[in-house]
């Protein structure tokens, strides 16, 4: 226990601190009752000293030396029986007790110090059982949550509750994992405009060596900015940091039963976070073997293909594109190489999920392939991935059935991508057909003509924008070249704008047409 809550019990009630008010969080360990003149060999560090102060010198120069002897040697405080020896203690050295932090009390001279020394034991065995009682239940929830907890939330909810302390997980990339707000009301501010403040950005934690700590790490508050102190314990698997175990620490200080509950969780949570990781791992291996039979296959998908893909989230009705993250690391790989792609694909998994797509991938030395639902831009994933170390390239939508054709159209785009940039199969049909590719020139075609080719007259039409476009598009000239009449040619135009949504005033549209009529010439 610590003074101020002795001065809580019944025969201190009467007391007055006249000095080292700001001391009285001091733990009390014991109380010794001396009245010799060189009290300092009869105590112990922790001790709370009463004294009627028959014993102490009565010349303030010598008793203000003695009170920075007993703070020296660390005792709790001074209680002091007054008013038969001393009608109060001088100012003078209540003032050097003040700034020594040092408690000075005055008893009044008719308590028993009998009486206080046995109620402050007392309150101190009582403090001590209480205290094993609190060990062993928060080493009996640390047992229970080591064996059931589903993920980090269960961990640091219960830890939070045990300390009686927000408890927050945050990601070494950045993002927080999960958190534990022990004052509800708190957790509106912490979502606000300060809330990164409580926690490192990805740039600050490259200069700190938390693989080497072993022990939590103290920052303390920032009354400028309106934050509270706070704890960080690094989480390592394998020596290699995974997460950040913060806690808020707000009120009085954390004991010491707390800090070891901390590090057991801390512990429970690399236990938790390395399991997870061993699931990942088989997770991962299932889906690069799906992802493997269904985009390098010579045929369809076989019913145990879609049958896997319905497990795994996908749609096998709908349309998804392929798209491939090319990394900037050099292969083959080296062990830090491995590294930086497996953070890479992780940070690729919270953006799926986020985007509630399946998190299935395949990494393929400095290439990481995966899905992208019609609904989803692949814009959007680039703009959450974006990085000046990687690219993304994504290929046309295709139907589910039809993802082998997809992933050949976005490897066919790995030899113009340039790191730090967003690639679409769409744009980059031009510089590749400018290239000469002869890939390039069917897809474009197919692209372009696609929706007409379907058609019983869709050849016609296609022979008719070709000529339109040969013509400069003039209507005139167009159905003099075929010999049809000019309403012939604008119900031919037409048709065709209706089936293909071509906008034929468009000078984009134009340029494709008439790059199209080059493209055949050359054949």
């Amino acid at each position: 226990m610590n003074l101020l809550q002795a001065l809580q019990l019944p025969s201190l009630q009467d007391a007055k601190v006249v000095a080292g008010a700001e001391g009285l969080q001091k733990t009390i360990r014991w109380v010794s009752i001396v009245d010799l003149p060189d009290p300092l060999s009869c105590v112990s560090s922790g001790d709370l000293l009463l004294t009627t102060g028959f014993g102490l010198p009565k010349k303030e120069e010598q008793l203000t030396e003695l009170i920075g002897e007993m703070s020296k040697c660390g005792l709790a405080g001074l209680g002091l029986a007054v008013p038969e020896y001393f009608t109060h203690m001088p100012f003078s050295v209540c003032k050097a007790a003040d700034e020594l932090r040092f408690p000075i009390i005055e008893i009044p001279w008719e308590v028993q110090f009998n009486t206080v020394t046995e109620e402050v034991l007392s309150s101190i065995l009582a403090y001590q059982y209480n205290l094993q009682e609190r060990s062993e239940y928060i080493h009996q929830k640390l047992i229970e949550i080591a064996l059931n907890a589903k993920d980090l939330q269960d961990i640091a909810s219960i830890l939070g509750k045990l300390i009686e302390r927000s408890v927050i997980v945050q990601h070494p990339e950045g993002p927080i994992l999960t958190a534990y707000y022990a004052n509800p009301s708190r957790s509106q501010e912490n979502q606000g405009s300060n809330q990164d403040l409580f926690f490192f950005r990805k740039e600050q934690l490259e200069h700190i060596p938390l693989h080497s700590l072993s022990k939590p790490i103290q920052y303390p508050a920032m009354p400028d900015s309106g934050l509270p102190a706070r704890l960080l314990c690094p989480i390592s698997v394998d020596k290699q940091l995974v997460s950040l175990l913060w806690i808020i620490d707000d009120q009085q200080s954390l004991r010491n039963m707390d800090l070891q509950a901390i590090q057991s969780a801390s512990l429970i949570m690399a236990l938790h976070i390395s399991q997870q990781r061993a699931l990942t791992s088989l997770e991962f291996q299932l889906g690069y073997s799906f992802l493997d039979s269904l985009l390098e296959s010579l045929s369809h998908p076989t019913p145990q293909i879609l049958h896997r893909a319905g497990i795994l989230g996908y749609d096998s009705e709908g349309k998804y594109a392929v798209g491939i993250i090319v990394i900037n690391i050099p292969t083959p790989l080296s062990r830090e190489s491995i590294l930086k792609r497996e953070r890479l694909a992780e940070r690729l998994k919270r953006c799926m999920q986020v985007l509630q797509i399946p998190p299935v991938f395949s990494l393929m030395q400095n290439q990481i392939v995966f899905l992208i639902p019609e609904r989803i831009s692949a814009a959007e994933i680039w703009h959450s991935m974006k990085d000046v170390n990687i690219s993304l390239a994504v290929s046309l939508l295709h139907t589910f059935k039809n993802a082998r054709h997809a992933y050949k159209e976005v490897r066919s785009l790995l030899p113009y991508v340039r790191y730090g940039q967003f690639h679409s199969y769409e744009d980059l049909f031009i510089p590749r057909i400018l290239m000469g590719e002869i890939e390039a020139h069917s897809g474009f075609l197919d692209k372009l003509f696609g929706p007409l080719r379907d058609h019983k007259s869709g050849d016609i039409l296609i022979h008719t924008l070709l000529t339109f476009a040969s013509m400069g598009f003039h209507i005139q000239k167009t159905s003099e070249t075929l010999k049809i009449h000019p309403k012939t040619l604008r119900y031919r135009l037409d048709r065709a704008i209706a089936l293909g949504g071509y906008q034929l005033d468009n000078p984009e549209t134009q340029f494709h047409f008439q790059l199209a009529h080059h493209i055949l010439q050359a054949q």
